[in-house]
C-alpha cells in the first residue's frame, strides 16, 4: 500500500516536477521572445532614428543650397575686362551682350527685368491678355480657363543696367486653401537691350471633371539666381466648364 502511495505520491511528484520544468523552460521562452523584441525593437528605433536623421540632413542639405552664396557681381564693362585675354569667352559674352550700348548701361550692378505682358495661348482662340497691376494683385478673378484645354503662358519682359542669370518662372496653386500644383521654368540669361524679349512658356493642360471645376488661388514669381524677385502676382483663376464669354 505504501508503495501504492508511494508509486502514486512518485507519480505526482514526477509530474509537477515536469510541470515545474515546462514552466521554467515557457518563463525561458517567454524572456528570450522579449528580448528579442526588445532587440528588434531597437532594431526598428535605431532604423527610425537612422531615417529621421538621413530626412535631416537631406533637409540641411537644401537649406545650405537655398543660402548658396553666389561669386560677386560685376558691371558689363567690368564683365568684358575680365578674362580679355581668354579668347572663347570672349567670344562668348560678346555673343551673349550682343549690340549693347555700354555707355548707355553705366556701371550698374544690379540687373532690373521689367515684366510688360502676360497672356494665355489657347489653339482656336483668341490670346487673353491679362493686364499686370502694379501691387501685383489683381481684383476678383484674373482670368477663366475651360477644362480639359490646353494653354500656353506666354509674356514680354525687358532687362537693363547688367546680365541678369537664371531668370525663371515658379507657380504655386491652391484650392480650399490645399496646395494643388507647383511648377518651376527655368527661362535663361539675358543681357540688357531695348528690345523686349518674348517667352512662351510649354504646353499645359488644365484639369477636368466634376471635383476639377471651381476657384483657384495661385502664386506667380519671376526670379533670378540670386532669389531676387522681379515680379510677385497674387491672383484668382477660375476652371469652368466652357471658356468665359467675350
Amino acid at each position: 500500500m505504501s508503495l501504492a502511495v508511494g508509486a502514486v505520491s512518485s507519480s505526482k511528484n514526477m509530474g509537477f516536477d515536469e510541470n515545474k520544468e515546462e514552466g521554467e523552460k515557457s518563463t525561458r521562452e517567454i524572456e528570450e521572445a522579449k528580448q528579442e523584441g526588445d532587440d528588434e525593437g531597437g532594431k526598428i528605433s535605431r532604423q527610425t532614428s537612422e531615417a529621421s536623421l538621413y530626412a535631416t540632413d537631406l533637409e540641411e542639405e537644401d537649406d545650405e543650397r537655398s543660402k548658396l552664396q553666389l561669386g560677386p557681381q560685376y558691371t558689363l564693362k567690368e564683365q568684358l575686362e575680365k578674362d580679355k585675354d581668354d579668347e572663347s569667352l570672349r567670344r562668348w559674352k560678346e555673343q551673349l551682350l550682343g549690340s549693347v550700348d555700354l555707355n548707355n548701361v553705366g556701371e550698374t550692378l544690379e540687373p532690373d527685368v521689367k515684366i510688360f505682358c502676360l497672356s494665355i495661348i489657347s489653339p482656336g482662340r483668341s490670346d487673353i491678355v491679362l493686364p499686370i497691376p502694379e501691387d501685383g494683385k489683381p481684383n476678383g478673378i484674373w482670368f477663366t480657363l475651360k477644362e480639359g484645354s490646353k494653354y500656353k503662358l506666354k509674356f514680354s519682359f525687358q532687362v537693363s543696367n547688367n546680365i541678369v542669370s537664371g531668370l525663371k518662372y515658379t507657380n504655386s496653386v491652391w484650392k480650399t486653401g490645399i496646395k494643388v500644383d507647383s511648377s518651376k521654368e527655368m527661362i535663361g540669361t539675358f543681357s540688357p537691350q531695348i528690345e523686349p524679349y518674348t517667352h512662351i512658356m510649354h504646353e499645359e493642360t488644365t484639369p477636368s471633371g466634376m471635383f476639377s471645376r471651381g476657384s483657384y488661388s495661385a502664386r506667380s514669381k519671376f526670379l533670378d539666381d540670386d532669389n531676387k524677385c522681379y515680379l510677385e502676382i497674387n491672383y484668382g483663376f477660375d476652371i469652368r466648364k466652357e471658356w468665359a464669354s467675350t
